[in-house]
């Protein structure tokens, strides 16, 4: 009778609504930023005619991926805190401790593997906690901004503390600014989130991209790490 060995171990690190969260959010963001910058910048109007049909609906769909992004941004704080697993919670214990950043920052210059208490490392836990922070601060600018649009129902609703943001922020043209500075943050996080994606799934061998579709990840034994 032959023994096989085990190379790889499978966790199940990403429950369904996550993994649906995520996938919906990035395309939000990305919708966001194209709809975003053509309304800065509608270049297919022409000075003899009449750019208000296709700005009409670039605007509905930027409005639409604003809320589905605000839905989202509530929902994944929710889970992150209250859900059953804790695997994500987890990882802030690695945040606190010196020890888990020397091991990542060592594992990115070839010195090691990455170890890891919870699903993402310090750099990435902080990185991701930034870029949450971000789309909070997005959703609230794109609010405010739609209540100085819409007057009645939900942006009535929402005119006494989007004019409180508004006289914070000194002025709704200064919020306007901030809402297209923090858009170039979101992108510059897609392209090295992508990247890095794809480079430590190469480099520690393991599931790193198909688990935020799968739900799974693939960890090398002790035996496979090489």
């Amino acid at each position: 009778m032959t023994t096989q060995t085990v190379l790889y171990v499978r966790q199940h690190i990403f429950s369904g609504a996550i993994r649906a969260f995520h996938w919906l959010r990035a395309l939000a963001i990305v919708a966001l930023v194209i709809t975003g910058f053509y309304i800065a910048w509608p270049f297919l109007a022409m000075p003899s005619s009449s750019d208000v049909l296709v700005q009409g609906w670039i605007r509905v769909v930027h409005l639409i991926c604003g809320f589905v992004l605000v839905a989202i941004t509530v929902a994944r704080a929710y889970l992150f805190f209250f859900s059953k697993s804790d695997i994500e919670r987890r990882s802030f214990k690695d945040v606190i401790s010196a020890k888990r950043w020397i091991g990542q920052l060592k594992s990115y210059l070839w010195m090691g593997h990455e170890p890891h208490t919870g699903v993402y490392g310090p750099l990435q836990f902080v990185v991701y906690l930034g870029i949450t922070l971000a789309a909070v601060f997005m959703c609230v600018t794109g609010l405010v901004l739609y209540a100085n649009v819409y007057h009645e129902g939900l942006g009535g609703a929402l005119w006494t503390p989007a004019m409180w943001v508004t006289q914070l922020m000194g002025g709704l043209a200064e919020v306007r600014v901030w809402h297209h500075y923090i858009t170039w943050a979101f992108i510059i996080f897609v392209v090295i989130h992508v990247y890095m994606a794809v480079w430590m799934g190469i480099r520690f061998k393991h599931n790193s991209v198909d688990s935020i579709v799968s739900g799974y990840d693939y960890h090398p034994t002790s035996d496979n790490k090489h």
